[in-house]
């Protein structure tokens, strides 16, 4: 497998088109009622806008993008970037970090300022977000990106490695443990993206896996309807997405405060830059419409969890007080119809951007978790 280097690089005419686009925004008139009970605050999202245009020094953010050792490498056909990072010593584990959506990369970077020193890291774009191309057919799932992952550290030269994520990245560390467990040391999940089979032959569900269900069906209700678009209809919200930076911003930020522990207060809680960041990420590729697909592929084409199906690598659990539904409401056991859980770690604060809002938390479960497998 070739791998080449790469350097996070915008051009000048794209961010001058970008200013330009931002000041011919239409913008809607506020939502009556309380503020963002209909979506992202007009006031706010006017103001966040305003600095991206002219006060938000995108040169450095990419300087500090750049700092990490990125590389681009080809897998089954298509480009794909992620940066790499190899710790220091001998005994080194590899470990790979897979982002979800809406995010990028970029989320995972505290990690490799925290565990880079005992692993040797690996940190994806997901096909289709960003730098990475996305193959051009239907069904690239869950499974099918696992299937690339563990060519991708293969080609990178590692035999045998542990997966972490969150949201998708958690479904394809999931599936990797699935398709080759002999080469997975164990796996590290900040959320739980995977249902277990629940049919014909397993045990009835108990009473708190009833009540876990019952919240998330009510957090659905209020949640879902992001998801039932991009999985139905992903390439006609695309183009409203990928033409207007406040349709771009409104439609991921809204999700960034709703299920992060942020209180409400994004900017307080991620960094207006770090925001910004993300959101120029998205805009410079033109890639929003291609990330959307995952919804669409793993709904529709996707690999469910059937009956044979359970993960018997050692599996560590670090379940955040905020992710989605309250700590209390997500049984140990609901995990374990899946997964080996030897490790299970609830945090009294943190929500489903694990890797930005409790970076320390979560480096120091990652590392313990694998400390403990070597």
């Amino acid at each position: 497998m070739r791998v080449d280097p790469f350097t996070v690089s915008v051009p000048d005419e794209v961010l001058t088109d970008l200013r330009e686009r931002i000041g011919r925004t239409r913008w809607p008139e506020a939502a009556p009622g309380e503020a963002w009970s209909q979506g992202v605050e007009v006031g706010y999202l006017r103001e966040l806008l305003a600095y991206w245009a002219d006060g938000f020094d995108w040169r450095a953010a990419e300087r500090e993008l750049n700092r990490y050792r990125h590389q681009v490498a080809e897998v089954d056909g298509v480009r794909i970037h992620f940066v790499h990072h190899c710790g220091s010593g001998d005994e080194r584990t590899p470990l790979i970090l897979t982002h979800g959506w809406p995010s990028t990369f970029a989320e995972m970077l505290g990690l490799v300022d925290r565990l880079g020193d005992r692993f040797d890291l690996v940190v994806p774009s997901l096909p289709g977000y960003v730098f990475s191309q996305r193959p051009a057919q239907v069904g690239v799932d869950r499974r099918y990106v696992a299937g690339m992952w563990h060519r991708l550290m293969r080609g990178l030269g590692y035999e045998r490695y542990g997966a972490c994520g969150g949201d998708f990245g958690a479904g394809v560390a999931t599936h990797m443990a699935l398709l080759e467990p002999e080469r997975v040391i164990g796996i590290h999940l900040s959320t739980p993206e995977m249902e277990p089979y629940t049919g014909p032959g397993t045990p009835p569900l108990t009473g708190e896996e009833q009540a876990y269900l019952a919240q998330l069906s009510r957090w659905e209700e209020t949640e879902r309807g992001y998801s039932a678009v991009q999985s139905t209809r992903p390439q006609t919200l695309g183009y409203g997405l990928n033409d207007s930076p406040a349709g771009l911003a409104a439609w991921v930020l809204d999700k960034w405060r709703s299920w992060s522990d942020s209180g409400g207060d994004l900017d307080g809680t991620f960094g207006r830059d770090s925001l910004l960041t993300m959101l120029t990420l998205w805009w410079a590729t033109d890639s929003i419409t291609a990330s959307m697909r995952d919804y669409y592929d793993n709904r529709w084409h996707g690999s469910p969890i059937g009956p044979e199906d359970r993960v018997r690598v050692p599996t560590a659990m670090a379940v955040f007080a905020n992710e989605f539904v309250p700590e209390g409401q997500v049984p140990r056991s609901w995990y374990e119809r899946l997964y080996q859980v030897r490790r299970w770690t609830a945090f009294p604060r943190g929500g489903h951007f694990a890797a930005m809002e409790q970076p320390d938390l979560l480096a120091g479960d990652i590392a313990e978790f694998f400390g403990g497998l070597t």
